[in-house]
């Protein structure tokens, strides 16, 4: 095994920590002024011949790209969960290895989910837009009423890692914790929670529901015109998975019908530009897809993706790695 310090690239600035890492323990050129899209990306590969390629969603390596990848690089390290920007099949048949960043961002995840879920049920986005043109006069026992969070049925999709850590926030609010799940988890991790294995059966139930699943462009929406309707009228929508996961047209449907009381979103299936027609809707509550923007949770992240390539280069297993 050589002593050089592994080459490596990556399409964005890291946090200060990391960039720090990488002066003193590996070989890389600047970190990028702004963050740089596929091209520029193999471009530099091809320039500066790394052992690891660092980046994020905003440069997607599929199909011609990974072909375009010189044979130098072993390690595509995503500084993020989500794979859905990288083509995994064509980078393990040609013997690079992949790694992502799980388990470091559960907490952030779920607290902004949690944020949502009070944010959607309270009216936070319309006494935000109402505060800042000018309140000007009091609201009557009648104006701009919310909904109570405290007690409510909350609906889970997905009991994984981030729906566990959501049903503890939850508790707290002593909300009833249902979910519906691939597989029923054991009763320490259900800790009371009501099971339900086919979603349909679930919906009816909720006065607030949230995802926290894998999304895929290529499958259907789990969230269309049946399954909202499904929702008792006048419950409250979360997002905070993948925006493949919704049909936005529905959603929008239930919003302006009034089916849906509100909606707080993370994601979006045009991002960064999201639908104008849900921008523009009041009873959304909306973040820039920033479930694990905080300083403690972004280092970590980026100290995971160091730690891939530093394992890989030294010969040693990855803390994380993706193998299908």
């Amino acid at each position: 095994m050589s002593t050089e310090a592994p080459r490596l690239i990556r399409s964005i600035r890291l946090l200060d920590a990391a960039e720090d890492r990488i002066k003193a323990e590996f070989t890389a050129p600047p970190p990028p002024e702004r963050s740089l899209k596929t091209p520029a990306l193999l471009e530099l590969a091809k320039e500066f011949q790394p052992f690891a390629v660092v980046l994020t969603n905003n440069a997607p390596l599929k199909g011609k790209d990974v072909e375009a990848l010189p044979d130098c690089v072993k390690l595509v390290s995503t500084v993020s969960v989500g794979l859905d920007h990288l083509d995994l099949p064509a980078l393990h048949e040609r013997g690079i290895a992949v790694s992502n960043t799980p388990n470091v961002l559960t907490d952030c995840n779920a607290d902004l989910s949690m944020m949502l879920i009070l944010a959607a049920c309270r009216r936070a986005a319309e006494y935000y837009t109402l505060m800042k043109n000018g309140w000007h006069h009091g609201l009557g026992m009648g104006g701009m009423l919310g909904h109570r969070v405290t007690g409510k049925r909350l609906g889970i999709v997905g009991m994984g890692r981030i729906g566990q850590a959501v049903a503890k926030r939850a508790r707290g609010f002593d909300m009833t914790i249902l979910y519906h799940n691939r597989s029923r988890l054991s009763a320490a991790e259900e800790a009371g929670a009501t099971y339900f294995e086919k979603l349909e059966d679930m919906l009816p139930h909720c006065d607030v529901l949230t995802l926290h699943m894998p999304g895929s462009p290529s499958a259907p929406p789990l969230m269309n015109s049946q399954t909202f309707s499904l929702l008792p009228k006048g419950s409250v929508f979360v997002n905070a998975a993948r925006g493949s996961l919704v049909d936005e047209d529905a959603l929008i449907e239930a919003l302006e019908s009034g089916h849906l009381f509100g909606a707080g979103l993370d994601v979006y299936r045009q991002e960064p530009n999201p639908n104008p027609r849900l921008t523009a809707l009041p009873n959304i509550f909306m973040t820039p897809h920033a479930g694990s923007a905080t300083i403690e949770t972004r280092t970590a992240m980026c100290m995971l993706a160091l730690d891939n390539v530093e394992a890989l280069a030294k010969g040693l297993p990855m803390p994380s790695p993706v193998t299908s």
